[in-house]
């Protein structure tokens, strides 16, 4: 039997409601912008909650859309505050995880592009999860209000796309998605408050600066021959490649800094000798570098960076001119590392 699947609005373009919108009798030239304020300004989802809206197209709206930002499978707080949950959608496979990251002066939420990933990166837990499909608009902004609904829709301070997935492998729906996010009618995020990370997906990297949005790099080597192993991507679009893309970025948008990620492996590429490489390698651009200790999961060959041997490469980078931070570990008692809380319910899911 068929059944009538209702259009989700959310992650839809201002543009495209008012095209979905023709065809009611009931809708005005100024209908889509009301209903585009109720849902992100006032964080409405049921068409009855809009009473500015006339009683006969409120009930024509509910005929043929719907306001779903998908459904909380889980939801762990930290000792530590960190807050994690576990999306599901239509699809039961379909599941992805997003985190807040609460700090006395910010709120930052990581939010996931794709269900799985496809990169293989030897060091990523959620490497290990193959790629199930990329993420709708809908579902990427669907993240967000699920994060602000839980925070009784306070606005939160900082997203990175740094969770499940390659973002610019999902430009199109990515790229959407934060142009519902910074559009002045509706949340309007500041577009410096957004950053997107890519493994090295070189031909879109200078695309990212015309959305203003800041970037981040996943780098972790400072020479092909270790990238290609820790990064794969690396063998398609090596480091040559990648800084140039960087470079045409910082020419888009001006001296908008770029973060550049890079996880501490132990005796891997930790040493002083890959410090002062890394400054030779970044001293052209306006880099920011950022240390991530190495969250161990089931199954992986590396160790953690010894926590005296961090703090030395960071002081090194830091006498070569270029900021360097150490990312404090988060979350770490309810697995709050990327793809491990998703990785953990398909262990049980397995055991039943």
């Amino acid at each position: 039997m068929f059944r009538h699947v209702k259009k989700n609005l959310i992650g839809l373009s201002l543009d495209q409601i008012k095209r979905e919108l023709q065809p009611l009798s009931a809708a005005k030239p100024y209908t889509a912008l009301q209903i585009w304020q109720q849902m992100y300004r006032h964080g409405s989802t049921q068409f009855n909650q809009m009473t500015n809206l006339p009683t006969g197209l409120r009930e024509e709206l509910n005929q043929h859309y719907t306001i779903d930002y998908g459904r909380v499978q889980l939801d762990k707080t930290s000792v530590d505050g960190t807050r994690k949950w576990l999306v599901g959608y239509d699809d039961p496979r379909a599941v992805v995880e997003s985190v807040l990251i609460p700090e006395p002066k910010r709120q930052t939420l990581c939010i996931s592009s794709q269900i799985g990933c496809s990169l293989r990166c030897s060091f990523c837990h959620t490497g290990t999860q193959k790629l199930l499909r990329n993420l709708t608009a809908g579902e990427i902004v669907g993240q967000v209000m699920l994060a602000m609904r839980s925070q009784n829709q306070r606005l939160l301070s900082h997203m990175v796309f740094m969770g499940q997935g390659e973002p610019l492998y999902n430009w199109k729906n990515v790229r959407q998605a934060i142009e519902v996010l910074i559009h002045p009618q509706g949340l309007h995020f500041g577009k410096h408050r957004i950053t997107v990370s890519t493994s090295g997906v070189v031909p879109l990297i200078p695309d990212i600066a015309d959305l203003g949005v800041s970037l981040a790099i996943s780098l972790h080597a400072t020479r092909n021959d270790l990238r290609d192993v820790l990064v794969p991507l690396n063998k398609t679009f090596p480091m040559d490649l990648l800084l140039d893309a960087c470079t045409q970025y910082v020419k888009r948008l001006g001296s908008q800094r770029i973060t550049f990620e890079y996880v501490m492996l132990d005796g891997v590429n930790d040493s002083i000798a890959e410090a002062r490489d890394l400054i030779k390698l970044l001293k052209q651009l306006p880099a920011h570098v950022n240390l991530i200790p190495f969250n161990p999961w089931p199954g992986s060959a590396y160790k953690t960076s010894k926590p005296d041997q961090v703090q030395r490469f960071a002081e090194t980078v830091q006498k070569g001119g270029i900021h360097c931070t150490v990312r404090r570990p988060r979350g770490q008692d309810i697995l709050a590392a990327c793809g491990q809380l998703r990785s953990s319910e398909e262990r049980k899911t397995a055991a039943l």
